[in-house]
């Protein structure tokens, strides 16, 4: 097994000009889910990351599932970053970030607010030395605000940000509304704060004055962000929307239907068109023909009849021939799939969104799922070069090599 401590072959990934962010160089103090996953997207996209822990580690090292005594899910959270380790409550493991600061384009960081000033290693220092640094801040509620100092997870994201009212079933009192199954605001949080980085280091590159700024980020706004409408229809109209459970109040017919071999199909026939051929395959063309279904203002009205139409017919087939007679009229529609579904679907293998990582940690080839993007001339591969790294792996290279070729 290679030696889990070795550096990845750096020269030939992080030159490789076929990547869109090669060159660009990002330090994450991040922890958990939101900053790093900010800073998995970053180095994806070929950004040199460097991934400061402390001596202990990521907490992140231990959620989920494992294998060999290593998270399966960190070979994914780490993956093509740098691991250093800095204690950050020492003057030795400050100057260490700082140093690295210097040299960076970018810093990611998802602490509470006021902890890095209290350390030493706020903005107006690390600009100080370095007045291109662009920061972007990762937290539960932001960096001002009345609630700035309560903790927050990303359960707290969803709750305030709208999220969780939504997911309910209607008329349901005896069981609290879903979460969503994943850490939906954080990985909402950290996508918007890879485009806010990218988008600073742009504006900063093209500014004669070349100076960084701060980006201010958290979970509760990234997800009332996501909230389309409902904002105006309260501010205008008074309206709150209320939990539709598996339908939407402004589109019909949109669900999830039973079928008989007692799996769901999701069916999405928003469209006029759509919905006409939805209707005739269904055996309905009178729901097609009926005026007040005529456009999708009309069937909102009257969802509850075009949903127990649809019902009707999808309980009478296996979820499989209910999507293939409904696909053969180009009506959108899926079977509802778990990730076992995933991993076999050959449209999934078709675009290469699994990838078999070796990791040295695990001992194995770990399945990664790949990195959404896709540019022309790289392969969906090119953008997965090595797995989640152990921790400090590149003590000796980043603080040794690294900087000293940088100083230089």
């Amino acid at each position: 097994m290679p030696d889990s401590n070795a550096p990845p072959p750096f020269g030939a990934a992080q030159t490789d000009q076929r990547l869109p962010l090669a060159g660009l160089r990002v330090v994450e103090l991040g922890h958990y889910i939101a900053g790093p996953f900010a800073s998995r997207m970053l180095a994806d996209l070929g950004a040199e990351v460097i991934k400061v822990e402390p001596p202990e580690g990521d907490p992140h090292r231990g959620w989920g599932a494992r294998l060999n005594g290593h998270a399966l899910w960190f070979s994914i959270h780490g993956r093509n970053k740098l691991s250093v380790t800095a204690d950050l409550k020492s003057e030795e493991g400050r100057n260490r970030v700082l140093a690295l600061c210097d040299r960076a384009d970018a810093l990611v960081e998802n602490f509470r607010p006021g902890y890095l000033e209290r350390i030493g290693l706020g903005p107006d220092v690390l600009r100080a030395r370095n007045p291109r640094l662009v920061i972007a801040r990762v937290s539960g509620y932001g960096q001002d605000g009345p609630y700035r100092d309560k903790p927050a997870f990303g359960a707290i994201g969803e709750a305030m940000g709208g999220l969780r009212h939504l997911t309910a079933n209607p008329g349901q009192t005896d069981l609290p509304p879903p979460r969503c199954g994943v850490s939906i605001s954080d990985d909402l949080a950290g996508l918007y704060a890879a485009l806010a980085v990218v988008s600073a280091c742009w504006g900063r590159d093209r500014r004669q004055d070349g100076r960084g700024t701060t980006i201010d980020l958290d979970l509760v706004t990234s997800v009332f962000s996501l909230m389309e409408g409902q904002l105006p229809e309260y501010g205008l109209l008074g309206m709150v929307r209320q939990p539709m459970g598996a339908s939407l109040p402004s589109a019909a017919p949109t669900n999830t239907y039973p079928c008989a071999d007692g799996k769901w199909l999701a069916i999405a026939g928003n469209s006029d068109l759509i919905f006409r051929r939805l209707m005739s395959c269904i055996g309905r063309t009178d729901l097609a023909e009926d005026p007040r279904m005529a456009d999708n203002a009309g069937r909102c009205v009257h969802v509850t009849e075009l949903d127990a139409a649809i019902a009707a017919w999808t309980r009478t087939l296996s979820a499989k021939e209910a999507q293939d007679a409904l696909e053969a009229v180009h009506v959108p529609c899926s079977r509802l799939y778990d990730m076992k579904d995933c991993a076999e679907d050959p449209h999934f293998r078709a675009r290469e969104m699994m990838l078999d990582v070796e990791d040295p940690l695990i001992g194995t080839a770990v399945p990664h799922p790949a990195a959404p993007f896709r540019f022309e001339g790289i392969a969906p591969r090119d953008m997965v070069r090595w797995a989640g790294p152990a921790i400090g792996a590149h003590n000796d290279y980043v603080f040794g090599q690294l900087l000293k070729e940088a100083a230089e």
